[in-house]
């Protein structure tokens, strides 16, 4: 059998590629040996998902996502290795009450490893198809956690007792146990999807935890004496000065990982038992936010594009640390950035790099605080400016200012929800006027998080939830459960929340004659804006989220 043919009649039949193409990439795949999977996605005539699904389809094998896939790693039993798994890139996932074994698969025509399972286990089994970027995650995240272990056992064997050193790690090899743990930490967090990796000494020992959906989760822990050499691994790599050890400080990694380009900020913070370390994790290909998978409404959709249209004035992000208002920044600035506009950003730390846009760190210690560097944007001739924060009444003014004469300008505020924006900026001492004249729109966002689709519990309000939502009637509403596709947390992933203010005429008006913050939330409501605790709720009563995470982001108003 010809399989890159039968590939490529497949989805030549399916019209997914045109049958003149599928005869080019036949040709393609004998001059150069390669398989037509591989040619299909290199070309991105489809995308990985849509080879593993379409082709499973054929041998009959149902597609799984991983992400929501429960592993059951007593399904390897102890005739699966690790290096098994690798080779052929097939897992076994589960085993059901009959003995009946579920394994995934990248590639389902991969038969010479289908068999090799076949001969090493003997049991019945159901074959399934997962996307192959999630197996080889998983692959990934089962050698990283195997590195960690073994790292702090050499470790331990290493140091012993010793308590005390402080260039131990500078002139290690790459394999010297410190390298190996401080690099495996990092290893086993990405498959995991973490955002954050929090490290921690204690008096006796050092905890390991990672931040993966908002929520902190331990994942081990490590003897005290080890602990100074991991510490210095980490600064000397991120560029910190090793011997400071009573001030915060903050440094940055550059690693590629996999053939992906990672970011890592670092920071330290000196407690009582050491200095703790936490890791933003920031992976520099995958930005490829859009306002479809950050939650917006179609309502708010609407109102956006008519933010975004605007040929200048400030737009603004609000909501506490944490919610994703860079993010949001980001998707806006890459959904207008063309080679007609000048963008400028002033950004402390830049988390992204956008191709096209101008973007400046601040760094106080020189002199570079967001006030001067915008100063400096106002002489590059910029159509567009986004300074990362409002931090201070200087910077709000030159943001005002650069707003009403010319520019659109985007930043972001610390306030509890959109209208308490203008109180805000008013506190700041900017002139009532030149906000009216200046503001476009107010976005506050939250993130909440999503109830797993597999145990969530349907339950009907009492009397007492029904009124506190506000609703007529007694409603069917999602409660977390916990099952071991979501770790037994109830939720799986996270989702934004938004309150989107348009400024009109008469919130203007408003604002111009400074009325109270009340009288500045009723306009908002009259003309439009759906609150915070509103669009929770909607999410509530949709079973995209719970009662216990609407309250976590907002009081009713």
């Amino acid at each position: 059998m010809n399989y890159n043919k039968t590939v490529l009649d497949i989805f030549a039949d399916k019209e997914i590629i045109k049958k003149a193409d599928a005869d080019k990439y036949l040709k393609f795949c004998e001059s150069k040996g390669v398989s037509a999977g591989r040619v299909l996605m290199d070309e991105k005539a489809i995308t990985e998902e849509q080879y593993a699904t379409v082709i499973g389809e054929v041998m009959g094998m149902p597609f799984i996502s991983l992400d929501n896939q429960f592993i059951n790693k007593m399904a390897q039993g102890n005739t699966v290795t690790n290096g098994f798994i690798k080779k052929h890139r097939i897992i076994p996932v589960d085993v059901d009450e009959n003995g009946i074994l579920t394994v995934a698969v990248a590639d389902p025509l991969n038969l010479s490893g289908i068999n090799a399972l076949n001969a090493l286990i003997q049991k019945p089994k159901k074959y399934v198809v997962a996307n192959p970027s999630k197996i080889d995650n998983y692959i990934a995240s089962l050698f990283a956690a195997g590195a960690t272990t073994s790292a702090i056992g050499d470790l331990q064997e290493q140091f012993g007792n010793t308590k005390e050193f402080d260039t131990v790690v500078q002139n290690d090899p790459v394999n010297a146990p410190a390298v190996r743990l401080a690099d495996s930490i990092i290893r086993e967090a990405i498959p995991l999807r973490a955002s954050d990796i929090h490290i921690e000494p204690y008096e006796n020992r050092v905890r390991v935890r990672y931040r993966i959906d908002g929520e902190l989760s331990e994942r081990f822990e490590f003897p005290i004496n080890s602990y100074p050499a991991v510490l210095a691994r980490y600064k000397i790599m991120s560029g910190i000065n090793i011997a400071e050890r009573r001030i915060p400080q903050d440094g940055r990694i550059a690693k590629v990982i996999d053939n992906i380009e990672y970011d890592f900020r670092v920071s330290t913070l000196p407690v009582s038992d050491g200095e703790k370390i936490v890791i933003r994790i920031l992976d520099k290909n995958s930005f490829a936010f859009t306002r479809e998978n950050l939650g917006f409404t179609p309502k708010e959709n609407t109102l956006v594009n008519r933010f975004l249209e605007q040929p200048h004035g400030i737009i603004l992000l609000t909501g506490p640390t944490g919610c994703g208002k860079t993010t949001t920044l980001y998707s806006f600035l890459q959904e207008i950035n063309k080679p007609t506009v000048n963008i400028v950003t002033v950004e402390d730390p830049i988390e992204y790099t956008i191709e096209g846009i101008n973007q400046v760190q601040v760094n106080n210690r020189a002199g570079l605080t967001f006030a001067t560097s915008l100063r400096a944007i106002l002489r590059q001739d910029p159509n567009i400016i986004m300074i990362g924060e409002m931090r201070d009444e200087e910077t709000a003014d030159i943001a005002i200012r650069a707003a009403i004469t010319g520019h659109l300008v985007f930043s972001t505020l610390h306030t509890n929800d959109a209208p308490g924006s203008v109180a805000r900026l008013l506190d700041m001492k900017i002139e009532p006027y030149l906000l009216a004249d200046a503001l476009v729109g107010v976005i506050s966002q939250r993130l909440v998080k999503k109830l797993c689709p597999y145990c969530k519990e349907k339950v009907i309000t009492g009397p007492t939830l029904t009124s506190s939502l506000g609703l007529d009637r007694p409603t069917e509403i999602y409660e977390p459960r916990g099952c071991r596709y979501c770790n037994y947390t109830g939720y799986k992933g996270r989702t934004a929340v938004h309150e989107v203010l348009s400024v009109d005429d008469n919130l203007k008006y408003a604002i111009s004659e400074r009325y109270p913050l009340d009288d500045i939330r009723r306009i908002s409501v009259e003309n439009g804006m759906v609150p915070l605790w509103d669009s929770g709720r909607n999410l509530v009563i949709e079973g995209v989220t719970s009662v216990s995470e609407l309250l976590t982001i907002t009081e009713k108003t």
